[in-house]
C-alpha cells in the first residue's frame, strides 16, 4: 500500500449570513462573514503547501441556496487553486446544500468530483490504491440509514467512506442519515470522513471515524478552535492532526458574583475572566458571552438596569482587548434570602417562583410564544434552531430575574 495524505473538511457553510450577529452589530457580523471565507482560503493554502494528494469535503459546502453567484464564484476560485496544484477534490452534498436546496450553479474545475445523491458512488485512485465511497443528499431531510448501502471495500486498497450524518444523535444537531458505529464498521473501510456535527470528535479508532467540525464558529454554541483534519497514511498506518484555520471565535466566561461585591468589584472580576480569553485569541476577533452568577443584593438593580450593565461589561472587555466584542450579557443572579416576614395575604414572589421552577405548562407557553415571535423575525431568523438566540429555559430564567428585580423595587 502506497503512502499519501489528504485533508478531510466538512461544514464550510459558505454564505452563512450571521443574521443573529447582524441584528446586534452589523460590523461585527461582517467580520464573521468574511472569516468563513478566509478560513477556507487558509485551508486551501495549507493543502497546497503540504502537497496533499487529495481533498475531501463531507457535506455542507454552502449554507443554503445562493442569493447570487458570488459565493459560487468564491468556491470556484478556491477549487481552481487546488486544480492548478494538481489536487483533486471529492465532495458530497449535505442537508444545507442538498440537490433540492441549491438552485444556482457555477461550473467547477475538472478536479472536483461530486458523489451522486441517488445511491452511493465510488472513485478509485489507481496510483495511490485508494477507493473513496460516498453519497450526498437529494433532499434536505435524510432519514434513511445510508451507510449500510455503501459498497464493499476494494480488497487490498485503502478505503474511505464519506458521509454526512448525525450517527445515533449529536445534540443539538437534528438527526440526518442515522447510523451506528457498527454500521460503519460493517463496511470494512479504513477511514470514515464524516460531516454534519460542528464539533471536532474522534468517534472511533478502529476504524478511524472522525468529525472534523466546521471551519468557522457561527454562533455562541460553536465555541473554541475550528478547522479540518490532515490525514497521513504510510504503509497502512494512519495518523491525523487538526489544522486550525478559523479567523474569529465565539467564547463564554462565567463570572461568580459574591454578596459583598460592589459594581467595581464585579467589573474587576469580569476583566480578570476576559483576560484569560485575550491570552488565547492569537489575533482573532472574539464574540464573547459573559454570564454573571451568584447571590448578590445588587441582583434587582442589575436586572432593572440591564442595558447600562451590558455597556459597562462591554467597556470592561475593551479595557482588556480592543477585539473582544460582548455578544451577550447573561444574568444568573439571585437576591440574598430575605428575612422579612411576608404579610398575610401578600404575594411572596420568591416562594412563588421557586414553586413553579421547571413547570411544564410554563415551558409549553413559552415555546408557543417563541414560535409566534419567530414567524415575524426578518431574514429567515425564525427558521434557526434558537430563533431568539437562546434556549427557552434561558429565556424563562431571564424573565424570572426581571420579575425578582421588579418585586424588590415594589417592596
Amino acid at each position: 500500500m502506497s503512502s499519501f495524505s489528504f485533508i478531510h473538511a466538512a461544514d464550510l457553510h459558505l454564505g452563512s449570513p450571521f443574521q443573529g450577529l447582524a441584528l446586534k452589530d452589523a460590523a461585527v457580523a461582517a467580520v464573521f462573514v468574511e472569516a468563513s471565507r478566509k478560513a477556507f482560503s487558509t485551508l486551501v493554502g495549507l493543502a497546497i503547501e503540504k502537497h496533499v494528494d487529495f481533498f475531501v469535503i463531507a457535506g455542507d459546502v454552502y449554507d443554503g441556496d445562493w442569493k447570487d453567484n458570488k459565493i459560487g464564484l468564491f468556491f470556484n476560485r478556491e477549487m481552481a487553486r487546488l486544480e492548478r496544484a494538481g489536487i483533486p477534490v471529492y465532495l458530497l452534498r449535505g442537508n444545507h446544500d442538498a440537490a433540492s436546496v441549491i438552485t444556482k450553479t457555477i461550473t467547477l474545475p475538472a478536479n472536483v468530483h461530486e458523489f451522486p445523491t441517488g445511491k452511493p458512488g465510488s472513485v478509485k485512485l489507481d496510483a495511490l490504491q485508494v477507493a473513496l465511497h460516498g453519497q450526498g443528499f437529494a433532499e434536505r431531510s435524510a432519514n434513511d440509514n445510508l451507510a449500510i448501502s455503501y459498497p464493499p471495500p476494494v480488497a487490498g486498497w485503502f478505503n474511505i467512506g464519506i458521509l454526512h450524518t448525525s450517527l445515533t444523535g449529536r445534540e443539538p444537531h437534528a438527526p440526518y442519515a442515522p447510523c451506528s458505529i457498527d454500521d460503519l464498521r460493517s463496511r470494512g473501510y479504513d477511514y470514515w470522513a464524516l460531516g454534519h456535527v460542528h464539533d471536532y470528535e474522534v468517534v472511533a479508532k478502529d476504524p478511524l471515524v472522525v468529525f472534523p467540525g466546521n471551519l468557522q464558529g457561527r454562533n455562541i454554541r460553536e465555541r473554541g478552535a475550528k478547522g479540518a483534519v490532515l490525514v497521513t497514511v504510510e504503509d497502512g498506518s494512519i495518523e491525523h492532526e487538526r489544522l486550525i484555520v478559523d479567523e474569529a471565535r465565539f467564547a463564554q466566561v462565567d463570572v461568580d458574583v459574591g454578596p459583598d461585591d460592589d459594581q467595581a468589584a464585579i467589573l474587576r472580576h469580569v476583566e480578570q475572566a476576559v483576560q484569560l480569553i485575550a491570552d488565547d485569541m492569537e489575533g482573532r476577533m472574539t464574540a464573547l458571552r459573559v454570564r454573571l452568577s451568584g447571590i448578590t443584593p445588587l441582583q434587582g438593580a442589575i436586572a432593572a438596569n440591564r442595558q447600562q450593565w451590558r455597556d459597562e461589561v462591554e467597556a470592561a472587555c475593551h479595557r482588556v482587548h480592543e477585539d473582544i466584542w460582548l455578544e451577550k450579557l447573561e444574568l444568573r443572579l439571585e437576591p440574598p434570602p430575605t428575612s422579612q416576614v411576608v404579610a398575610e395575604g401578600a404575594l411572596d414572589l420568591q416562594q412563588l417562583l421557586a414553586e413553579n421552577a421547571g413547570d411544564a405548562d410554563i415551558a409549553a407557553e413559552a415555546n408557543r410564544l417563541v414560535d409566534e415571535i419567530a414567524v415575524r423575525l426578518p431574514g429567515g431568523l425564525g427558521a434557526t434552531a434558537m430563533p431568539l438566540d437562546d434556549s427557552v429555559e434561558a429565556l424563562i430564567g431571564e424573565a424570572r430575574q426581571l420579575l425578582l428585580s421588579r418585586g424588590q423595587g415594589a417592596a
